[in-house]
């Protein structure tokens, strides 16, 4: 008998355990040499004794036999989703900032009831990098010393430490320097870094490194107590938990990082499920349905065996972070869900309220006094063996209709939220309730329920797999980065197998590359590689495991009879729901460039929820006298991730205003594209102007540079805009008051701007209304809505595989757009210069279930923005299927979101979709010379993709009619 593993999973009713031989792992019981299901115990370090003592006992084997424990337990994530004040700490956060990032402070998107709980201090002192890595501003030992009086004074013992660019501080290490201060001068303190905890990102990093924080003390209380169980028993193994990727992390490092381990339940019983079905499974997709006690948890197995990942960015009860995790979503349905009618109608209802561990004492078949989902499924199926049966009353038996058809109602809603498409899908119960679900539900091809069901997330638990991680510096001054990556990744599959995977499981994770742009020719790369564990092997290594997140499920709102506000004044007021969809339009019409428009979204909503009011016009209501104001951000979209505005678009406004000494009638955005597409709003909302903002802009995309402009296009080779102004938010601007041209200001400017920090706030000097509407893509703040109203749809109705056609429908359908690819990103090269990303993502194809829809690659260039997009065929032959200034737009294929630049990373399944450009770029010359493909070095010939449809006006179709 080889060294055996035991796994144990702590849900929220029962624990659950097996004890697992991996050298018979071929054989018909899969291994298992004993299971065991009993009531999760107030004290979950006595569940987790008593179900290790009941499997040794049962396969009576020695202590000595076990090799390794692993424990997946969803106590920690359910303190956050529960806001459970005694298990959650408040916290502090330090943020090394300089000026920035003042007006999103933390916790600004959270849940409110969360952050009161959680969020209580926010300290905003001098630090921070900029992109290059100079500093903002250095870090102040006093400052520290002050705030952590306050901090302390607030009896606020868990603190974090957040700088702006700290994952790329491997010179400075501005936030270990700050922990060692907090520790001296409050060394009671538990103190987080972010950068320990999650990558590039600002707001996301910052949100996971506080719920890490706020968990610590429970943490390390409840993994103590399982050290504790495991040494009571006499076991001499190593001890590990669950995270939700599969892989193990060693108690230690969970103690330290619990926000690793929050989703590690749900994946335990994907991961058992494809372990348990490994002789049925093919290479089609399966659901995953894991009914327990209290709710029931979904998740797509791919035919590759792993989970499905959830998006880019991810949620923890509406808590939003930025590492990858399973797509699971959850609902109160298990098998101790209460039971009862209610109203006036009497309508039976389930859940989501739950006996939990209490089920043996509490429900019915049991001699308690509460009708639970457990009760009526005896009586449905006759389960004599369950309890005593003869306790049901006759009401109970009465109903077993209704209840079957409630049941099989919220299961069939769930695997539909599930699905991309609307084609059967075999469908896999497991779990102790899955008792309680029908043999048959639509949407599925057919119900499987595996021998050992009830415990695969033991089981996942016990076959948990094992990761290598290679975290380095490379040079790219002789080799390219595609030839140092495929080294890297070779080392990273080398770690693995040195951790104790089996070669042939192993399979690249994740890749990441941080550009160090004050080193030449450096990056800083990350290859992560995860395997199945060698159970041929005894002893295991530290592992790195990665990072973790889950997603919360939102309220559906009724997407299609939702109608925007405009008022009798032709002035479409902007609606918290017109925002988030705007939002979302624009980081795609951003065609992976323009910085994301989250950090300027959150600010915005703050605004409106403070007072605000945003007014959107047509262009077309302009007078030809009217003063157009021009606004917008500058620079690499890399900054905007991680450094979050100061005031310096206002500063900017401010310098232009003060020189002319009149103020506009209107505001523009610069361009749609990205975060600058909220701009014109966020100028037009501020107490300073409060003026409407032209539902228009001058790219109807997003591009590198401000010269790069219609304008510019049909207005000639001259300087448009004077005076133009530029603020970094850090106390430096310039001003020019006269230029020979808008190149040369951006040449300018861009000299000055890589000193600045490579991001500035820009105030294009005025445009009468006249010239605005010859020269404006129209509507185009329409377009953005109309996108994001269309991914919204698509995901409230599980057809996110259709999403790239519900955008092409809404840019003016197949004439004007079309589906260029559906794939997979496989590598990705990107060097920063003059504070532009240049690089190039490779997507292999595939669509988002596996098959082959597509063959061979696209090649995607970009510089800031996507810039051409080449096929490759198998055969290694290239064609050009799409450039600009046609749209190439990058989308996320698990919820339809835009990808920009700076989040591609190895593995997300992506969807390609080319969008014809207006004709103000293609209908001559010049506007190709200037925004096609030479104008970016590519020496080939721009083709349309289609022809241009002028987008549908909010404004036109929902005005108020005059009476």
């Amino acid at each position: 008998m080889s060294a055996l593993r035991i796994g144990v999973d702590v849900g929220g009713t029962n624990t659950d355990g097996v004890l697992l031989d991996p050298g018979a792992t071929s054989q018909t019981n899969r291994g298992i040499l004993a299971w065991h299901k009993s009531p999760t115990t107030s004290n979950p370090s006595q569940g987790i004794e008593n179900v290790i003592t009941s499997l040794l006992q049962a396969a009576n084997v020695d202590a000595a036999a076990v090799a390794s424990v692993t424990i997946g337990t969803t106590h920690f994530i359910n303190a956050v989703i529960e806001k459970d004040r005694s298990r959650l700490a408040p916290v502090a956060v330090i943020r090394l900032c300089g000026p920035f990032s003042r007006e999103i402070y933390p916790g600004i998107d959270w849940p409110p009831d969360l952050r009161d709980i959680i969020c209580r201090h926010c300290s905003y002192v001098d630090g921070g990098l900029e992109i290059d890595g100079q500093l903002i501003s250095d870090i102040d030992e006093s400052q520290i010393a002050a705030e952590c009086q306050i901090i302390k004074d607030k009896t606020i013992r868990a603190i974090v430490v957040n700088g702006i660019f700290s994952p790329s501080d491997l010179v400075e290490r501005q936030e270990e320097r700050v922990a060692k201060w907090v520790q001296k001068y409050y060394p009671e303190a538990d103190v987080v870094i972010s950068k320990d905890v999650a990558n590039l990102g600002f707001i996301e990093r910052e949100n996971a490194a506080i719920l890490n924080a706020s968990i610590l003390p429970f943490a390390k209380t409840t993994i103590r107590s399982f050290e504790h169980a495991i040494s009571r028993l006499k076991l001499d193994c190593q001890l590990f938990l669950t995270q939700n990727d599969g892989t193990i992390l060693p108690a230690h490092l969970a103690s330290r990082l619990p926000i690793r381990t929050f989703s590690s339940g749900p994946t335990n019983s994907i991961c058992g499920a494809a372990f348990l079905v490994q002789k049925e499974a093919t290479k089609e997709s399966m659901l995953v349905v894991d009914i327990g006690g209290t709710s029931t948890d979904v998740g797509m197995l791919l035919g590759s065996g792993l989970p499905r990942q959830a998006a880019a960015v991810t949620e923890i009860s509406g808590v939003r972070m930025n590492f990858s995790c399973p797509d699971v979503k959850s609902i109160g349905l298990g098998g101790g869900s209460i039971v009862r009618k209610s109203g006036v109608t009497k309508k039976l209802t389930v859940g989501p309220d739950s006996v939990g561990h209490h089920i043996q004492t509490r429900a019915l078949v049991f001699g308690g006094d509460v009708a639970t989902a457990t009760d009526y499924a005896v009586a449905t199926h006759n389960l004599t063996n369950i309890g005593e049966a003869r306790l049901i009353p006759p009401t109970v038996k009465d109903d077993v209709l209704e209840y079957t058809a409630v049941v099989t109602q919220m299961l069939e809603r769930i695997i539909d939220s599930m699905k991309t498409s609307d084609r059967d899908i075999p469908v896999l119960l497991v779990g102790g309730g899955a008792v309680i679900a029908p043999d048959t539900l639509k949407g599925a091809s057919r119900v499987i329920k595996p021998e050992y069901s009830g415990v695969a997330n033991a089981v996942g638990a016990a076959i948990a797999r094992v990761s290598g991680t290679i975290d380095t510096m490379v040079s790219t001054a002789e080799r390219t980065i595609h030839v140092v990556l495929e080294e890297i990744q070779k080392m990273a599959i080398d770690k693995a197998v040195e951790n104790g995977a089996v070669r042939e499981s192993v399979n690249i994770a994740e890749i990441d590359v941080i550009p160090l742009q004050y080193i030449a020719n450096k990056s800083r790369v990350i290859v992560k590689a995860i395997g199945d564990f060698d159970f041929s092997i005894d002893g295991v290594a530290e592992k790195r495991p990665l990072e973790v997140g889950v997603t919360a499920e939102t309220p559906p709102l009724v997407i299609a009879a939702y109608k925007p506000i405009v008022n009798g004044n032709r002035e479409w007021i902007i609606s918290e729901i017109d925002l988030e969809w705007i939002s979302t339009g624009c980081y795609i019409l951003g065609t992976g460039g323009g910085g994301t428009p989250y950090p300027h979204f959150v600010r915005l909503r703050e605004m409106l929820r403070k007072g605000a009011v945003v007014r959107v016009i047509s262009p077309d209501d302009l007078t030809d006298s009217a003063v157009v104001a021009c606004g917008g951000g500058k620079g690499s979209p890399t900054v905007s991730v991680e450094k979050l505005p100061a005031n310096e678009q206002m500063e900017a406004q401010h310098l232009v205003y003060r020189e002319l000494g009149y103020q506009p009638d209107a505001v523009l955005a610069l361009e749609i594209g990205g975060g600058n597409g909220l701009q014109g709003m966020l100028l037009g909302a501020s107490t300073n102007l409060n003026v409407p903002t032209v539902d228009g802009d001058w790219m109807g995309r997003a591009y590198p540079v401000s010269w790069q402009i219609t304008p510019v296009v049909l207005g000639g080779d001259k300087a448009h805009f004077l005076p133009t102004a530029i603020a970094d938010g850090n106390g430096n601007n310039m001003m020019l008051l006269s230029g020979a041209s808008e190149k040369l200001i951006e040449r300018i400017f861009r000299a000055a701007l890589s000193e600045m920090g490579s991001h500035v706030g820009c105030a294009k000097g005025p445009c009468t209304g006249r010239n605005t509407k010859a020269y404006i893509v129209e509507h185009t703040i329409s377009l953005a809505w109309r996108i994001g109203r269309a991914v919204a749809l698509c995901r409230s109705n599980s057809q996110i595989d259709l999403v790239a056609e519900a955008i092409i429908a809404e840019v003016g359908g197949e004439e004007s757009a079309k589906v260029l690819f559906k794939g997979k990103i496989v590598s990705v090269e990107r060097r920063t210069i003059r504070g532009h990303v240049y690089g190039e993502v490779m997507i292999s194809a595939m669509n988002a279930e596996g098959a082959a829809q597509f063959s061979g690659l696209l090649k995607i260039p970009f510089k800031n923005e996507n810039i051409m997009a080449t096929a490759v065929g198998v055969d290694g032959k290239e064609e050009v299927v799409a450039s600009v200034p046609d749209l190439i737009c990058v989308c996320d294929a698990s919820d339809g979101e835009a990808i920009g630049t700076p989040e591609y990373r190895y593995g997300l399944l992506v969807v390609v979709i080319g969008i014809q450009a207006s004709g103000k770029w293609t209908s001559t010359p010049r506007g190709i010379e200037i925004g096609g493909p030479r104008a970016f070095g590519m020496e080939v010939d721009y083709k349309p993709l289609g022809v241009f449809h002028k987008p549908r006006s909010v404004i036109e179709e929902f005005a108020v009619p005059e009476s």
